[in-house]
């Protein structure tokens, strides 16, 4: 059944891809079980594989019965091993492209390449499988809709924390990679930049002793000095809190509306901002323009009659969301 499975047919001849391609192939984040049978038959079938770590490709290979040829592409050989590639495709030889887990180009020199592919005008074809930053973000409990997705942090110094710093006011849920050495220093910096926000930390995940830790930022910080893990880790960070929306005053807000429509934006849309930022209709923004005008305030000039008052309605009237939607 493997060998009927297995069965060579070139994607050429049935049409599936008029040229050579690189394949981006995700493979198994730790379960040798979780992979696709699309990913095997891609792997089985072209003419080369590109891996971050050829040992550790071998072991998934041999796994699964598959003997096409490795190659290695990390990034100590990225100037060589790229125009090297793109030779090949050129050439017409199909590349499967892997990392050591997950999906290439997250977080490895993959996408060193696929940048080089696309800009050779050659096609670039997912495979999708197992990704770590997603497994972690599911399984933590925190809202999982609206996401940023950091990998690694920088290593220490200014870019460090001009990076923290500038996800204070992140409200997406925050999603980090990080190695079990340097664990504990992470902890230390988001605790002291983020605050004592909600997080999960995944390690092992999908094998035998997969743990998902759930606490405090600063509650994880002496757990895990206290218990040093192995393994690559991912962390998921709540976001910060919606920021607390300003009380509404109706000259203020008209005044908002006049100086976006001097920096040249369309009225309706002006208005329509100022609503997002004090969660008021458009309606009330409108009647705010409208007693600024009348009342010598300064205006926005030219709002002419009020819509109502010729028997009409205004455009989009409803309450605004902060979102605008």
């Amino acid at each position: 059944m493997r060998a009927a499975f297995f069965a060579r047919v070139s994607w050429k001849r049935r049409g599936y891809c008029p040229m050579a391609s690189l394949y981006l192939v995700g493979t198994p984040i730790g379960n040798l079980e979780d992979i696709t049978f699309r990913a095997l038959r891609v792997l089985k079938e072209v003419d080369l594989i590109a891996a971050e770590d050829t040992r550790h490709t071998r072991e998934l290979l041999t796994h699964y019965g598959i003997h096409t040829p490795l190659t290695s592409y990390h990034r100590h050989n990225l100037a060589s091993k790229t125009p090297y590639l793109l030779g090949l495709l050129r050439e017409g030889k199909d590349i499967a492209l892997v990392s050591d887990a997950g999906l290439p180009g997250i977080s490895d020199p993959g996408e060193e390449l696929v940048r080089a592919t696309v800009a050779a005008g050659l096609p670039v074809v997912p495979v999708p499988g197992a990704n770590a930053a997603l497994t972690a973000l599911v399984a933590s409990g925190l809202p999982a809709g609206r996401f940023a997705f950091e990998g690694f942090l920088p290593r220490a110094g200014k870019e460090r924390r001009e990076r923290l710093a500038a996800l204070v006011g992140e409200e997406r849920t925050l999603i980090f990679y990080e190695a079990p050495h340097r664990l504990t220093a992470t902890l230390d910096d988001l605790a002291a930049t983020l605050g004592p926000r909600q997080v999960a930390i995944g390690r092992e995940l999908t094998k035998k002793f997969e743990t998902i830790w759930r606490g405090t930022l600063p509650e994880a910080r002496e757990y895990f000095r206290d218990n040093p893990p192995r393994g690559e880790l991912t962390l998921v960070v709540a976001g910060a809190p919606p920021a607390p929306r300003p009380a509404y005053d109706p000259a203020r807000a008209a005044a908002e509306v006049a100086d976006l429509e001097a920096s040249g934006l369309d009225r309706k849309e002006a208005m329509a901002r100022v609503a997002r930022i004090y969660g008021q209709s458009r309606r009330e923004i409108y009647r705010a323009c409208l007693q600024a005008r009348e009342g010598g305030q300064g205006g926005s000039g030219g709002l002419g009659e009020p819509a109502t008052a010729r028997g009409g309605s205004l455009p989009g009237d409803k309450a605004v969301s902060p979102s605008g939607d």
